[in-house]
């Protein structure tokens, strides 16, 4: 069910509160350059520093502006088994078409204890559940074979997977029944995830180029492996300089640089450090943008 380009999409803040006027002009933008869904309250939507309000709030909207243009898929992971069910049942009371779950962070889980935490939050969701394995970021792994399980139960439909690992991406699509999607969460491996079987990816950098990203992975899928190579090639400097600094500081400066968005964070999250690697992003995009990226 879910392939294509998917946008993390960031949230716009203003004096503290969500920019909504920013943030309708981002998702009309996205719809209008084709992307398959947007994913509001994820990493890059800064969700660890949304209340629990504002998280549902936001979810709300976006659904409500999106209209079923295109998916809806909402950030509604949790390294607590039961927050995460309940931000999953009111993700689905707003009719998003489908939830990203992430790792549980910091508790560190077993394989089991993985399982059966993803398994729960499938069984009180209305809708189909996207996994989201990221190492980097919660410390453990969700290995080949405990996917392999969770293909198996109702409800779960995709893994958005950023360990890095091309490798264990490949053995996951190798085990999983040709309905259960495989997405890159690493803009920088979308191409070598599709040539593996993957079907897409969770991008952050199409926040800024959604359309240049649709084409890439529209034109791979069409079997026109070099148009789709030539846009790869042409946005990796954006995909390795939009992760110079932790996610989304990079991409959330790049966005306010071209009137998306103000260029606030919230703590812990900073703005992005000024120097040479800055300067090196900002050439780059707006390089890209006369050249009629987008």
């Amino acid at each position: 069910m879910f392939q294509g380009v998917y946008t993390a999409v960031i949230t716009p803040f203003r004096g503290k509160k969500i920019d909504y006027d920013r943030y309708f002009a981002i998702l009309e933008n996205q719809i209008r350059s084709g992307v398959a869904g947007i994913v509001p309250c994820g990493t890059t939507g800064e969700s660890p520093t949304l209340s629990h309000e504002e998280h549902k709030e936001l979810i709300q909207k976006t659904v409500e502006v999106v209209a079923k243009r295109i998916q809806v898929i909402a950030g509604t992971g949790s390294n607590s088994t039961q927050e995460a069910i309940e931000l999953t049942e009111s993700a689905c009371k707003a009719g998003v078409d489908g939830v990203l779950s992430v790792n549980p962070y910091y508790n560190k889980p077993t394989q089991e204890g993985l399982f059966r935490h993803f398994s729960e939050v499938a069984d009180h969701s209305s809708v189909p559940v996207m996994l989201y394995n990221i190492p980097g970021r919660t410390n453990v792994n969700l290995l080949p074979e405990t996917v392999q399980r969770l293909a198996s139960v109702k409800n779960i439909a995709s893994i958005k997977e950023a360990t890095g690992d091309l490798g264990q991406m490949a053995k996951v699509v190798s085990l999983v029944p040709p309905t259960f999607t495989l997405l890159s969460g690493d803009d920088n491996l979308t191409l070598p995830v599709l040539s593996i079987g993957g079907k897409g990816v969770v991008s952050v950098v199409s926040n800024l180029f959604p359309r240049a990203c649709v084409d890439m992975v529209s034109l791979f899928h069409r079997g026109e492996i070099e148009a789709s190579r030539k846009i790869y090639f042409k946005l990796l400097p954006v995909f390795i300089n939009a992760f110079i600094e932790t996610n989304p500081i990079p991409i959330k400066a790049a966005m306010s640089w071209f009137g998306y968005c103000e260029n606030e964070l919230r703590l812990p999250m900073t703005p992005l450090s000024s120097g040479k690697a800055s300067d090196d992003f900002k050439t780059i995009v707006f390089k890209l943008r006369e050249e009629g990226i987008v």
